[in-house]
């Protein structure tokens, strides 16, 4: 993406595969683009990649038409999503996708880094459901490894990494580790650091108890929240976010 004064302008597309990306027709500043993964859905095998430029001064906001669906898979087979995302100076980035629904006996790797210029902006949030609850869906086997790195400047500011084996709809039971949760989410904001530290109490203010919120570092702001299903997590993901992120979240994130 680039900046085309005042606007941010494709400054490049290449797609192949299953995976598709979509511009709806917005009078925003901001670019829109969702991503669409005409296969429906993850399983054990498939390998998709998603590489993005946002240029300098452009403004780039990335969400997902659907949730993502991470299917059975056979035994020894691992899915796999790479994500690599760069912003250059002046640049914003909003990576917003919709969640990440698990099913039982999934298998995936996921690596998203994301390498800013020192004076970019960025907002990210990953969502997770262990399984549909209206369908009582259970997961007692998954694999699962979500790696997350961010850089700026070339040094890294943060990193996070989770990983689940096995009987998941046991572990999450643990008070310690879940509370019964059937969904999580993580959001990310690295941005200057007086936006950041006026945000804090606001975030705290609004979260309930089963989320928190904290400075990492003045810079970088991180929360991360469980509930007890995907439209428990929206209620709170969605006034956070829309707080982060300044304006109204793409249409996708309804409830």
């Amino acid at each position: 993406m680039k900046c085309r004064a005042p606007k941010t302008a494709i400054a490049g597309l290449k797609t192949s595969g299953c995976m598709k990306l979509l511009f709806p027709q917005v009078q925003e500043v901001a670019m829109t683009a969702v991503t669409l993964n005409t296969a429906g859905g993850i399983t054990g095998g498939d390998q998709l990649k998603l590489n993005v430029f946002v240029g300098e001064a452009a403004h780039l906001r990335l969400t997902t038409q659907a949730a993502e669906r991470v299917y059975r898979a056979h035994p020894g087979e691992v899915g796999s999503v790479n994500t690599q995302l760069q912003i250059a100076a002046g640049a914003r980035l909003d990576w917003l996708p919709q969640e990440t629904i698990l099913f039982d006996h999934g298998a995936l790797n996921r690596r998203l880094t994301i390498d800013m210029a020192g004076d970019a902006r960025l907002l990210l949030v990953e969502p997770l459901v262990f399984g549909r609850a209206a369908m009582g869906e259970v997961i007692t086997q998954i694999t699962l490894r979500d790696h997350l790195r961010v850089h700026r400047d070339g040094t890294l500011i943060f990193a996070d990494t989770l990983r689940f084996d096995g009987d998941l709809h046991q572990q999450m039971q643990r008070m310690a580790l879940g509370g019964a949760a059937g969904a999580m989410a993580s959001a990310l904001l690295a941005s200057t650091e007086a936006e950041c530290e006026a945000l804090l109490p606001q975030l705290r203010a609004m979260l309930p108890d089963n989320a928190g919120v904290s400075l990492l570092r003045p810079d970088l702001l991180f929360l991360r929240a469980v509930a007890t299903d995907s439209f428990d997590l929206r209620r709170v993901l969605i006034p956070a976010l829309t707080l982060m992120n300044g304006a109204a979240l793409p249409r996708t994130w309804t409830i």
